[in-house]
């Protein structure tokens, strides 16, 4: 089926009989890090259910080959799904892909789809086994916006996974993940502040929850972030759950209330999804004692209608025409890179090298050089730094560093 529009597409394939698994690809999904395991990473126990057939620990690495179509680049290939499971033998590895994709001409393995939302619609999920999936991968920033309107943002890494069926009782087994208080901040309704069930809670406080759950003063920043951030999103989704899947379960009687539902949660993710990470970089630059208004502003306005997220070492010494332009910096937090980096290169005239943190699992060489010629430096959390590419590596800045630096600013 030829598709070049994702609306049209997400229509089509959003039948009762499919499971969507939504990723961002990484560094080590494609061919960006040249690594020997190039393809898809998809959690076992979503492959499990799709390919019940090779949930079996007794034979070695069960694979199935299925029909995968990729739409979005009119591509078709007889795949490989395949668990590799040698760690109930003694090895190390206990993780599911997708192989046999055809090299760096699938849109899957291309080193420019890194970073890339990427919806897989697996078809027949009742049948005795599943036949086919379609796949698009989001070939710019207009058709990812377009997706997450619909679906909610999608997070980088291997926890940022998202599932989606348009049958609400499927909806509400895939909600879960299965994940329930098996992570520290997945907290159950009962371990919740009971006024969090009566209102949402604002991002603040769940960041702020987060941090007593994770306060990890002894870590370097950059596992502190990381560690902070997963852990919030747990929680996040825990008041999500607690809130949410009890109207799921009564039972919702009208397509206005569905619709109302659905765009109450998407909105409060979208909400959540841009400001979280901010707040996070905010806290550890305090903890790391660089001083607010001092050493540091968080939201300031460097020029009419422009606010980058934070300048250093403070607006007004930015808007000093007297205090030197070489001390100044600039920071961008986004969760995500891949083409919105270029948002942030008119947000700060009087800075030349704009800092962009960034939790994206990895992004192309070509990408980096683009990012470079235009003056980005990028500042990546050290745990993540292993999914660039080797010529990339030493070119990141990490978290720490960026700290230290700034912390030497003239103020």
């Amino acid at each position: 089926m030829s598709l070049t529009n994702v609306t049209d597409w997400m229509n089509d394939y959003g039948t009762y009989d499919a499971i969507w698994y939504m990723k961002r690809l990484s560094g080590n999904d494609t061919l960006a890090n040249g690594t020997h395991q190039a393809g898809p990473y998809i959690p076992t126990q979503i492959l499990f259910r799709i390919f019940p057939s090779i949930c079996q620990s007794n034979v070695e690495n069960p694979d199935v080959y299925f029909d995968l179509y990729i739409d979005s680049h009119l591509d078709h290939k007889k795949v490989r799904a395949v668990w590799y499971n040698n760690k109930h033998r003694g090895g190390t590895r206990n993780e599911a892909r997708l192989t046999n994709l055809g090299g760096s001409s699938s849109a899957l393995l291309d080193p420019e789809s890194t970073g890339a939302l990427t919806i897989f619609a697996f078809s027949g999920i009742d049948s005795e086994e599943t036949s086919t999936c379609n796949v698009w991968v989001c070939r710019n920033e207009v058709e990812e916006d377009l997706v997450e309107e619909r679906l909610g943002p999608v997070e980088p890494g291997r926890n940022g996974w998202r599932l989606w069926s348009p049958d609400l009782a499927t909806q509400t087994d895939l909600w879960r993940k299965g994940q329930n208080g098996s992570l520290p901040c997945r907290l159950a309704v009962h371990d919740l502040p009971p006024k969090w069930l009566d209102k949402f809670p604002t991002g603040h406080e769940i960041v702020d929850r987060a941090i007593e759950l994770q306060t990890e003063h002894g870590l370097d920043p950059d596992n502190r972030l990381i560690k902070r951030r997963r852990c919030e999103t747990e929680l996040f989704h825990s008041v999500e759950e607690a809130t949410v899947m009890p109207i799921i379960e009564q039972g919702i009687q009208t397509i206005e209330d569905f619709i109302n539902l659905a765009q109450t949660v998407l909105q409060r993710r979208k909400a959540r999804s841009g400001r979280s990470l901010e707040l996070h970089v905010k806290q550890i630059l305090v903890e790391e004692k660089v001083r607010e208004d001092e050493q540091f502003s968080y939201q300031p306005q460097s020029e009419p209608r422009k606010r980058p997220d934070f300048l250093f070492p403070s607006e007004r010494a930015y808007k000093d025409p007297e205090f030197p332009a070489r001390h100044l910096r600039m920071l961008a937090v986004k969760t995500t890179c891949k083409e919105r980096w270029q948002q942030i290169l008119n947000e700060a005239d009087r800075v030349p090298t704009k800092h962009l943190l960034t939790l994206q699992h990895g992004v192309s060489e070509r990408e980096f050089r683009r990012m470079t010629e235009a003056g980005i430096q990028l500042v990546v959390p050290d745990p993540l730094q292993s999914e660039f590419p080797k010529a990339v590596r030493p070119q990141l800045q990490s978290f720490e560093s960026f700290i230290a630096d700034v912390r030497l600013l003239p103020i």
